[in-house]
């Protein structure tokens, strides 16, 4: 029996259902064969699926009778939590039968049931989404809150920054994060007071792994001069979806573009390499899979329109949380920075 990380995934969650979700799991196991699977849904349909990827044999189907909606409040699903395959899926993080949990269905209701079932770690007020976004630079920005918070105080900025540079650490493997808060400017006046007030107590916390570099942009974010952006979820959501939409916006402008005429599509031959760069850069489903951080377990949302592939990415990304122990690394740094308050304090 493998002892590699186990995953609890949620196989009625996103838009093509088990398809996409036991699909992509087939596609990470050839990759790492030492995952492990378990399957939450209807099992008529998960075992049909299943039976499609002889790799997945040894994976456990368990069945839920019920499923959660895309545009079910969180409220409601926080109800039916014991019965759905997404609230089971968590629900065996919490009892320690699964490492991580994985859904592309709703992010609301993900998040409610995620923190009630698993809640928030000693130090935290409020988990956040965080997620790989493409720059230019050498390695992809870590950027979060992208929707569980519309609004944060300075403490939980602070605690986001932390957060994200355990991250950083441990995902993209950088010994010092480069760390910025968003904000309408780079000036130290600019922004709301939170901001402000954040970025003062980030200013101090000079003994933690990681280094802060005051404000950032919306139009930096992909200059790949920043490893950790920062921000409340409301900005951070309006700032995601805004990225993705140029990328389509770039992608389909490029397509009609190379095929309005005889001597574009000729000049799409000749760019083709340069052209799949692009694509591969700007495709969501290699950079899919956000963690929600500050839960005592790892729950991880992959994109609801997500494809095997992009599924794929997101059960890596579990993984590695697993195997780089995140949740504990966290701990530690909350527990420093905690430490390094209170003696401030204390000194006053």
């Amino acid at each position: 029996m493998s002892d590699g990380p186990r995953i609890a995934i949620d196989a009625m969650g996103g838009d093509s259902g088990p398809a996409a979700m036991i699909g992509g799991a087939a596609r990470a196991l050839r990759k790492d064969a030492s995952l492990q699977f378990t399957f939450y849904g209807d099992e008529a349909l998960v075992a049909a699926e299943v039976a499609r990827h002889p790799s997945l044999k040894s994976a456990t189907i368990c069945h839920s009778p019920e499923s959660i909606g895309g545009s079910e409040k969180p409220s409601q699903a926080i109800r039916r939590a014991r019965t759905t395959s997404m609230g089971m899926a968590i629900n065996a993080v919490k009892e320690h039968r699964a490492d991580a949990a994985l859904s592309g269905g709703n992010t609301g209701a993900l998040m409610a049931m995620s923190k009630l079932a698993l809640r928030t770690m000693p130090g935290i007020d409020r988990p956040a989404l965080a997620a790989l976004l493409p720059t230019l630079g050498d390695n992809d920005v870590i950027m979060l809150d992208l929707g569980a918070n519309t609004e944060c105080d300075a403490q939980n900025l602070v605690q986001f920054a932390v957060m994200g540079a355990a991250y950083a650490r441990t995902g993209l493997g950088l010994a010092t994060p480069r760390v910025k808060l968003l904000n309408i400017g780079t000036e130290e006046l600019k922004g709301t007071d939170e901001l402000k007030d954040a970025a003062a107590l980030l200013r101090e916390a000079d003994y933690l792994a990681f280094k802060f570099d005051g404000f950032t942009e919306g139009d930096q974010l992909s200059r790949g001069e920043v490893d950790v952006v920062v921000t409340d979820g409301f900005s951070g959501n309006i700032a995601l979806k805004t990225a993705e939409g140029t990328a389509r916006f770039v992608t389909d402008l490029l397509r009609r573009a190379f095929t309005s005429s005889l001597r574009s599509k000729a000049g799409f031959a000749l760019s083709k390499p340069a052209l799949e760069l692009l694509k591969v850069h700007l495709d969501p489903n290699n950079h899919n899979g956000a963690v929600f951080l500050g839960l005592n377990g790892l729950v991880v949302k992959s994109h609801g329109s997500a494809n095997p592939k992009g599924v794929s990415n997101a059960i890596r990304v579990a993984a590695s949380m697993v195997r780089n122990d995140i949740t504990r690394k966290i701990g530690d740094d909350l527990d420093n920075f905690r430490a390094h308050a209170f003696a401030a304090e204390s000194a006053k």
